[in-house]
């Protein structure tokens, strides 16, 4: 084995971080820094000499990175001493070796490498004596994922790592033995059910008990571990929904409807443009109609990059991942998001993810240092991440699998809270918060026409699994997301929890895509992403949708554990795999396509017309499972559920703040206390740490991201995308997310109200048309099995399912229920429990008509005449402050819950604000809807997006005795901003859509030219409050600033936070040295190769960005290269200029080729560049290039 050190493994800020964390374990470690250690193992020494070509090319391919920075680690690594080894798990494949190991053999090493792994080496320096086993064991789990990774003081044994450990043996559970009336088979049962963590219920266990011994006909044998493991996946809460299906007796009465079915009805009654609900990975609906941009087979065969139109089905889906992010956060948000993302990918027959949303609720921050007066530290289980910790490491590992995989994350949301509250008994108080967070991942896609439903499965058909290996994680994953959290143990917990590879994922999609692209050639039949419970849930349910059996050799699944018994291999969660049904006879197609993208797969099986499921395993020829499919899809008895409503007295709010802060002693001194707070609340505060992270321009299709104005402000309503490529094309998609958790611990039903209610409330910034285009996704998260909460649940999806999305005409033909939002832990000799809010989100998706009519909430000057800011009050005046931010900074709750009154206000609303886009384009100049923070909030985000000062005065509203009150309410409402001129002409188009003109009042003005930008109130001729835009937006990044701090480099957060407060900074700007000039046309078009490599994402903007300039792009991966079947004239360094130079297309201006795929561009370009973005000038001069 070759041991060669190679880059730094942390950063400068990340080692700052790690040893900060390592002294608080182990305070005589005085520094830490970390290398990358390389393992090669090769057949014989001929890489040990440096003079070789071979081992010239190994070096070269191992320099990337940083350089070691800090003094002394090199000797340190000589010497060996106070060196700690982070190394693969013996016997397993890391993710990272499958990929540096491909490279080694495509670049002509692999006659000489059989394997390349990688390992970290941390080096310590300690005051005293050497580091011990029992120092590092301390702070051992800040340096590995022990899923995945061993940790050693020791050099790495070649022996150890590179062998191929024996398979673990399958395991009976005997049922049988002393069976005579079923009991003992059933306590048996019982016993295996704790030890394997299978949370099957009481009626599943009576269940499995008379199917394999003591029923009418029994199998009459002993179960596996990998039946019972895979039954208890299939059935489990998770997969099954059986809350949702449950028969419900709520106060005494029993109810007509299941959750299930009232959900349903909204589809029922409301279902227009649905193309398919509740029967896929995700909903798809009508899209608009536009030219799809794909490869076509041109002159000579070769994969041209075309255009040619069709209809755009959009599908849709929101997922969420809580109980991995509790239990490890990045891997658990990161998986997240790329099982969401498989789901995209597997509708239909083939579909494709285009963008991305993710959402967090956590307890308190309790930011070290920053902790804020309304924040309580309510303790935690040990192995359980913290709300910190899940917020430091959680958003990273969301947005580092979107960036890998290549679709941007344009939408999303943030709330903290944790406090005690009022419980059911008089005088008692409960815990209630996000110890168990929500960790949401969603998206949007499109599907062809041709593709949007799957089709049956013919006998005889090859099964097939793509992606990545099987590996030792994620056993149990979705019985344990149904159990409470920490009442389990905590190795189960950390089993159930996946890791990621998104470049893996990546090679699966680029496989659908190439099937996709043969179009009715295509060799998929159906297709299902693999998830929760592995290959044991994915591969039964892709057959059983068609009433089908199956036979499969446990043996032929690929693995990267060669010690993985067969329940391992058949029940573990392994990401970014795919099962398929093709046709026998396209199996050579179907796998020249995978090897052209270096995708993994095999054939595992062939589905059979006898419903039966059969798993052998050829190495220690027996069964592994064998059952009839009725066993495993059979129906135990139906889940009831009995729950009382919980009458809880809760006590008013007091609006004068005087008994939270009796040291303000009037109105304007508690009114600046009060905003000071707010806006430092997360859910209040500017989300950037949340959204720098991620790449908001890929795909090239992002119309509307987070951020806002040329200053970049997070203050987006919606996100939207563009349909397809094209100058011209200006339909497209939008998504946005509404929820108001807190509210629903006074009133469940008015929580999920305001949660649809706000959903549409910031997707109606997009131009969508009409109302019935628009469709919901549901996630509802509770506390299921504590009382009251199941008759929470139950007012609260009546609520949404039987009356609100009804009235509005609105379906929701998707979503996701996670019944287990409850976490129980010992401490000492007292018994805790934090259980969540009933927890609905929200997310709207539509078709958008005019990509480019959508609106932010950036208030604008210079417009010609003063502007007027108006306020679209939908609650009729009503001050409701209940679960609001106001009442939260000063832990209280509230009693009055904000609500949706009027469904008919809503929607006349709704239908105004598409109205206004028809009738008068172009006059509103900003919208923001109110939400968290009330009026105050809103207003002030408006500001800090246009830099401006405002004034808002209060007389002109409804009832405005108590200012406070009126400023920091979040029922509904809007902002809106438009000149002063066009007043009558607004109140005229939302009067006729049925809005009254009483529920409009004029609230502020934007000062044009003051250069302090104050942000004033008034109220009764009298200033209450008088601040700065600066000073206001400070307050409210200043969380942000803190957490970018903790995680990133401190100075550069530091130095983004002070611009914040230099009125003088003028953002973004464009100084052009040229202008703009139409594409010619051009009879001839030269070839260019869109050169890819495995698992690279961007290829298709690229293509179509030297389409639209006059070129035919050639799709061209490596492999072609290498097996010869494309050459390119002169090789790929064929292309020279005179000087030597090449345009180095960086930082990847064809993302941006279109005007609205730039965040922001002056408004005075819109005209002037006809839908084409500056960037788009390379790609014509290289035209033009190659013209002369």
């Amino acid at each position: 084995m070759l041991e060669l050190y190679g880059c730094s493994a942390v950063s400068a800020t990340r080692r700052d971080s790690l040893l900060q964390s390592i002294q608080q374990r182990c305070p005589r470690v005085v520094s830490v820094d970390a290398v990358f250690v390389h393992l090669i193992d090769s057949p014989d020494d001929s890489l040990l000499g440096s003079a070789t070509k071979e081992k010239q090319i190994l070096d070269r391919l191992l320099q990337y990175g940083d350089d070691i920075t800090l003094p002394g680690t090199v000797d340190a690594l000589r010497g060996g001493r106070n060196v700690v080894y982070v190394l693969p798990r013996p016997g397993s494949v890391s993710p990272w070796s499958s990929k540096a190991t491909d490279i080694a053999h495509i670049c002509g090493l692999k006659s000489f490498i059989r394997r390349i792994e990688r390992g970290v080496v941390f080096v310590l320096q300690v005051a005293g004596s050497s580091i011990t086993a029992e120092d590092v064991a301390s702070f051992a789990e800040l340096l590995h994922d022990r899923m995945t990774q061993v940790i050693q003081l020791v050099r790495p044994d070649p022996e150890a790592l590179f062998s191929r450990n024996s398979a673990a043996a399958l395991v009976t559970i005997d049922l049988l033995a002393g069976h005579t009336d079923g009991q003992t088979a059933r306590e048996k049962l019982v016993a295996a059910n704790k030890t394997l963590g299978l949370a099957l219920s009481t009626d599943e266990i009576d269940y499995l008990v008379d199917a394999f011994v003591s029923g009418t006909s029994p199998i009459n044998r002993n179960p596996t571990d990998a039946e019972l493991f895979m039954f208890a996946q299939v059935n489990s809460e998770h997969c099954r929904h059986k809350i949702f299906n449950a028969s419900w007796t709520i106060d005494g009465q029993q109810q007509e409807t299941s959750l299930f079915q009232m959900i349903r009805n909204t589809e029922k009654l409301c279902g227009k443009g649905t193309i398919s609900a509740y029967s896929d990975n995700a909903a798809v609906f009508e899209g608009p109609t536009a030219p799809r941009f794909g490869i076509s087979r041109g002159e000579q065969n070769q994969p041209l990059y075309t255009s040619h139109v069709e209809d755009m089905p959009i599908l849709a889906k929101v997922e969420t991942h809580n109980h991995p992010t509790a239990v490890s956060p990045y891997p658990g948000a990161a998986t997240g998001s790329g099982g969401e993302i498989r789901d995209e990918g597997a509708v239909g027959r083939g579909s494709k993810p285009k963008a991305g949303l993710a959402g967090f609720t956590v307890s308190n921050l309790l930011i070290p240092g920053h902790e804020q007066p309304w924040e309580s530290d309510f303790g935690r289980p040990a192995h359980i991440a913290s709300a910190l910790d899940i917020m430091t490491e959680g958003p990273l590992g969301a947005s580092a699998f979107n960036n890998e995989f290549g679709r941007p994350a344009l939408a999303g949301y943030f709330r903290t809270f944790a406090e005690r509250v009022p419980a059911c008994a008089e005088g008692q108080t409960e815990v209630r918060g996000y110890h168990k967070p929500i960790m949401l991942a969603g998206g949007l896609g499109n599907v062809r026409p041709a593709f949007a439903c799957k089709s049956r499965i013919s006998p005889g058909a090859k099964i097939i699994v793509l992606g990545g290996p099987g590996l030792l994680i994620g056993l149990g994953g979705g019985a344990a997301s149904s159990q409470v959290s920490g009442a389990g143990s905590a190795e189960l917990d950390f089993a159930s929890v996946q890791r990621e590879n998104a470049e893996m994922q990546r090679r699966c999609q680029q496989v659908i895509d190439a099937c996709v692209n043969l179009g009715e050639g295509s060799p998929i039949q159906s297709i299902h992403d693999v998830g929760a419970g592995g290959l044991s849930n994915a591969l039964p349910e892709l057959v059983h949708d068609s009433d089908l059996g199956a036979v499969f050799e446990i043996r032929d699944v690929l693995v990267a554990d060669s010690s993985m018994s067969p329940m391992e291999i058949w029940c573990n969660e392994s990401q970014e795999r795919y099962v398929l049904a093709i046709s026998p006879e396209k199996e050579t197609e179907f796998s020249a396509l995978a090897v052209r993208e270096r995708c993994p797969f095999s054939i595992v099986g062939v589905a059979t017309a006898e419903e039966e499921l059969i798993v052998t395993d050829r190495l220690f020829k027996t069964d592994v499972i064998h059952l009839k499919m009725s066993t495993l899809f059979g129906k135990p008895p139906r889940m009831q559920r009995t729950d009382a409503t919980r009458k809880v007295l809760y006590r008013p709010f007091d609006t004068s703040l005087t008994q939270y802060i009796p040291s303000a002693t009037t109105v304007s001194a508690r009114l600046y206390a009060a905003a000071e707070r707010v806006l430092r609340l997360p859910s209040v505060a500017s989300k950037s740490f949340l959204i720098t992270i991620g790449d908001r321009t890929i795909t090239g299709l992002v119309a509307r991201d987070q951020m806002v104005g040329p200053w970049q402000v997070p203050v987006a309503d919606v996100a939207v995308t563009q349909s397809s490529f094209g100058f011209d094309v200006s339909c497209g998609e939008a998504m946005a997310v509404g929820e108001r958790t807190p509210v629903a611990l006074l009133d469940p039903a008015a929580s999920a109200r305001v949660a649809v209610a706000e959903s549409l409330m910031n997707l109606v910034a997009a131009n969508f048309g009409a109302l019935d285009r628009v469709k919901l996704s549901a996630n509802w998260m509770c506390a299921a099995s504590k009382a009251g909460e199941g008759a929470a649940l139950y007012a609260a999806v009546k609520a949404v399912g039987m009356e609100l999305c009804p009235a509005l005409g609105v379906g929701i033909p998707v979503g996701k229920d996670s019944m287990s939002m409850s976490m129980k832990w010992r401490e000492g000799d007292d018994q805790r429990e934090v259980s969540s809010p009933l927890s609905l989100i929200v997310t709207a998706f539509a078709a958008v008509d005019n990509i480019g009519a959508t609106w932010t909430p950036q208030l604008r000057t210079g417009v010609g005449e003063p502007t007027v800011l108006v306020f679209f009050d939908l609650a009729g005046g009503k001050q409701r402050l209940g679960g609001s931010a106001l009442t939260q900074v000063f832990k209280e709750i509230g009693s009055e819950a904000p609500d949706v009154d009027d469904p008919s206000k809503l929607k006349a609303f709704l239908v105004g604000c598409q109205q206004v886009r028809e009738l008068e384009p172009g006059l509103v100049l900003a919208y923001h809807d109110r939400s968290d923070g009330g009026l105050f909030t809103t207003i002030a985000e408006m500001a800090f997006a246009g830099r401006v000062g405002v004034e808002i005065t209060l007389d002109s509203m409804k009832s405005v005795d108590d200012p406070i009150a009126a400023l920091f309410n979040e029922e509904l409402g809007a902002i809106v901003q438009i000149r002063h001129s066009h007043l009558a002409r607004l109140i005229s188009v939302f009067e006729s859509a049925g809005f009254s003109s009483t529920d409009m009042h004029c609230v502020g003005k934007v000062y044009d030219n003051a250069t302090d930008q104050p942000f004033t109130i008034t109220h009764k001729s009298s200033v209450l409050f008088a601040s700065t835009r600066a000073h206001l937006q400070q307050a409210w990044a200043e969380t942000s600033f803190h957490m970018q701090s903790l995680r990133d480099n401190p100075i550069c957060a530091q130095e983004e936070f002070a611009l914040i407060g230099d009125h003088g900074h003028g953002g973004l700007s464009y100084d052009l040295s040229f202008t703009y000039q139409p594409s010619v046309g051009v009879s001839v078009r030269p070839k260019v190769a869109i050169l890819r490599e495995q698992g690279v994402n961007g290829q298709i903007e690229m293509a179509w960005a030297f389409t639209a300039a006059g070129f035919d792009a050639i799709d061209v991966h490596m492999s072609d290269i290498l097996n010869g079947s494309t050459s390119l004239p002169g090789g790929i360094t064929g292309i020279q200029t005179p000087d030597g130079r090449v345009l180095a297309l960086m930082p990847h201006p064809e993302r941006v080729t279109r005007l609205e795929s730039n965040s922001w561009y002056p408004p005075e370009f819109e005209d002037v560049w006809k839908g084409t973005g500056p960037w788009f000038r390379l790609f014509q001069n290289a035209r033009r290039w190659c013209g002369n």
